[in-house]
């Protein structure tokens, strides 16, 4: 038996099929997507994903945070085995940046029913709410929820650029759920994902088995400074915040540099007040992250990055102050999985 099982193959055409209309929710540019976290689009990719998993024979719910579980039930009423990724997108994402992770486990379910198998434990196929980040930062901020990581409270009040709260769009959607986030147990959790590096590329491997992440922190930090003319200000009374802001992000980049090829870090967004010609800017915001597969030395690409925060601010006669932080990626995968 366990050998008949294992030469089952998942109906690759099929797979595409489903990647295929995928792509045409949201679509962006150059042929990828743009499909932010509780955007219409994402709504539209929720509900055929809700259809696929029905026609599937699978039982959908949806938590509070939005997370979607399509459950096979399984011989036994045991914590589930789960496969997921998440629909959402950057502002110019991958046609597989997720989409493959939740799309490859309703697969494997449909494979299953095909042969006519029922598992032991249940399997639940899961789409996470807002894994980019990009629409409401941080990253991962529904799973972080699920882990137990954040509350649902701090999820629902996180701002878009329009102001408009996590939980109020989730609700406009559709997909404020009613079950609980979290507080239950899983037997375990796998991931299909496309590499979003160069890495496996280049060296001519087809697939990576992951042992970990590298772990990542990032911040929010905010210069404060004070509006003038550009024109008559002397240059010594001056207080120019977007000057802090980038000496900082100069900075962030040489640390990156520092600690290549392994580190990491990036500057990825400024929000400048009042950003318009002739104003010396009274506020500007920078969001940054550090990343290293070793946590102390991400650790210290952090202290490094406060202190240079600091100096920034005194060179351009300027406050600043961290608005928030997060910090993720610093587990190690199971062995026996990796294993397996």
């Amino acid at each position: 038996m366990p050998g008949e099982i294992n030469s089952i193959r998942v109906d690759g055409a099929r797979l595409w099929k489903m990647l295929e209309r995928s792509a045409e929710i949201g679509p962006g540019d150059a042929g990828g997507l743009r499909r932010l976290a509780l955007t219409d689009p994402d709504r539209d990719m929720r509900d055929q994903f809700a259809v696929w998993c029905r026609e599937a024979g699978l039982t959908v719910s949806v938590d509070q945070a939005g997370n979607m579980f399509g459950r096979m039930a399984g011989q036994e009423d045991l914590p589930p085995v789960t496969v997921g990724s998440h629909f959402d997108t950057t502002v110019a994402g991958g046609r597989y940046d997720g989409n493959l992770g939740v799309l490859a486990g309703l697969e494997i379910v449909r494979t299953l029913r095909d042969h006519q198998i029922t598992p032991r434990r249940p399997i639940e196929v899961i789409n996470w709410s807002n894994e980019e980040g990009t629409r409401y930062a941080p990253p991962m901020a529904a799973s972080s929820v699920f882990a137990g990581k954040t509350s649902l409270d701090w999820l629902h009040a996180l701002t878009d650029d329009d102001g408009l709260t996590f939980g109020a769009e989730l609700e406009r959607i559709g997909y404020l759920g009613a079950d609980p986030v979290g507080g239950r147990e899983l037997d375990s959790y796998f991931e299909l994902h496309i590499e979003q590096g160069p890495e496996l590329y280049a060296k001519g491997v087809p697939v990576g088995i992951v042992t970990g992440g590298y772990t990542s922190c990032g911040m929010i930090v905010r210069f404060t400074g004070s509006t003038a003319h550009s024109g008559p200000t002397p240059m010594d009374k001056r207080q120019n915040a977007l000057v802090g802001a980038a000496k900082f992000i100069a900075a962030i980049n040489d640390i990156g540099w520092q600690f290549a090829p392994i580190g990491k870090s990036t500057a990825t967004r400024v929000n400048v007040w009042p950003n318009k010609p002739g104003i010396i800017p009274a506020l500007a915001e920078a969001s940054v992250d550090m990343r290293h597969k070793d946590p102390a030395v991400t650790k210290q690409m952090v202290e490094l990055a406060r202190a240079a925060m600091r100096t920034a601010a005194e060179e351009a006669r300027v406050s600043a102050e961290i608005l928030t932080e997060w910090r993720f990626g610093d587990e190690a995968f199971d062995a026996d999985l990796i294993d397996l």
